[in-house]
């Protein structure tokens, strides 16, 4: 089974990304692809790219195989509520919005419904998402055109609804957090006397370098590590302050914190 038809309701940076990446990926055809947003100067730039936008969003909905949710949780009922007589039980109801439960969405839809919880991050419109999905009990036969769909837009893992909090932190909130990094380490770059776009530029590729280190490998991060931390090194020096400045400790209190924050709604 693949998903022929997508329909994405809300035109914001998420929705817009997944528009992207679809395109990008070349997986479906951009006359396949809808996209909706009550702010029709928002849709322009979705329509000259072939990309079929509609201010209704049951519009939309209608010829969709697929009906993805890229608004914030407080308009989700709104938005279910109008678009629900298109929803048929044949369509694959995916819901990006943090916080709201395969519960809630069967309260609002029905239990019969085909409903998948899914985040990704905004790397998803360069096809390198990180994107966690879990389904309902209706979701056995569509949990592979779903996830087809969103492997082509980076790295998919299928998980139980109660991780959903922990991916939202890891793989989306984790998308700021590792930026905020790179920011610090390029202001790092620029005292130490490098002009701002070259320290950007250093700093991404070495990030990237490093990250790519452990995916291709399954290696630990402290095996890499330990592989540029000799003795008595300038690294080790480096490393050491930064733990004494609580480096791993505010990272581990920051994710904690944004967890919570969702647990408490």
């Amino acid at each position: 089974m693949k998903v022929g038809k997508v329909a994405i309701i809300g035109a914001g940076n998420m929705g817009g990304a997944i528009v992207n990446g679809l395109l990008k990926s070349g997986y479906i055809e951009a006359s396949s692809i809808s996209i909706t947003d009550p702010r029709e100067s928002v849709l322009e730039g979705f329509k000259a790219k072939g990309v079929k936008t509609y201010v209704e969003n049951i519009e939309a909905v209608k010829n969709a195989d697929m009906v993805v949710l890229a608004v914030k949780p407080y308009h989700i009922e709104k938005v279910i509520n109008g678009i629900k007589p298109a929803l048929t039980l044949d369509k694959l109801l995916v819901s990006i919005a943090a916080g709201v439960s395969l519960a809630d969405l069967e309260e609002l839809v029905g239990k019969d419904s085909q409903i998948f919880r899914v985040m990704p991050n905004t790397a998803i419109s360069l096809q390198e998402s990180m994107t966690c999905i879990s389904g309902n009990g209706n979701t056995k036969e569509s949990l592979g055109a779903v996830k087809e769909l969103f492997d082509q837009l980076g790295q998919t893992v299928v998980i139980t609804e109660e991780l959903m909090a922990a991916a939202t932190v890891l793989a989306s909130c984790g998308t700021a957090f590792a930026l905020r990094y790179v920011r610090a380490a390029m202001q790092g770059g620029v005292e130490m006397g490098f002009g701002a776009e070259m320290a950007q530029f250093i700093t991404a590729q070495t990030v990237k370098g490093a990250v790519q280190l452990i995916m291709n490998t399954g290696h630990h991060p402290e095996r890499e590590i330990d592989k540029v931390t000799t003795p008595r090194g300038v690294t080790i020096t480096g490393i050491n302050e930064m733990e004494h400045k609580g480096f791993s400790s505010s990272v581990i209190q920051g994710l904690i914190a944004s967890f919570n924050k969702i647990d408490r709604g």
